[in-house]
């Protein structure tokens, strides 16, 4: 993917692991936080190669806040802090998942998961179909 400024800011993210990324057209990839011990979703963020650099090497999780266009490092300011077990680049090369230790709620809401204040939304189960 040809690379811009406004598409990828600097980073020392390891060259080799940067060219498998496939960013969005902000620069952006997907990343799933997942429970590592018990499968579970926890939250959706996003992450720019630097976010995912500061990810690969810190130990915890840092995002890139679309909303504010600023890194955030997951708990600095709630305590519920995400320490990595470890972080899996989809086929694709436009999903991660970032398997965790999640310390307290992983929602702002207070909530476990992000997941839990939306609700389930009634979809007609496949095997139901």
């Amino acid at each position: 993917m040809p690379e811009t400024d406004a598409a990828v800011r600097p980073s020392d993210l390891d060259p080799a692991v940067a060219s498998r990324l496939s960013r969005d057209a902000a620069g952006l990839v997907c990343a799933v936080v997942q429970q590592h011990d018990t499968g579970e979703v926890l939250m959706v963020g996003w992450m720019d190669d630097e976010a995912l650099h500061r990810t690969l090497t810190s130990g915890r999780v840092t995002f890139w806040s679309r909303s504010r266009q600023e890194y955030w490092r997951k708990g600095d300011t709630s305590g519920h802090v995400q320490h990595v077990r470890s972080v899996a680049l989809d086929c694709d090369g436009d999903a991660l998942l970032v398997r965790v230790d999640q310390v307290g709620p992983a929602c702002h809401t207070g909530a476990r998961t992000c997941f839990e204040a939306g609700g389930d939304l009634g979809a007609v189960r496949g095997d139901d179909a």
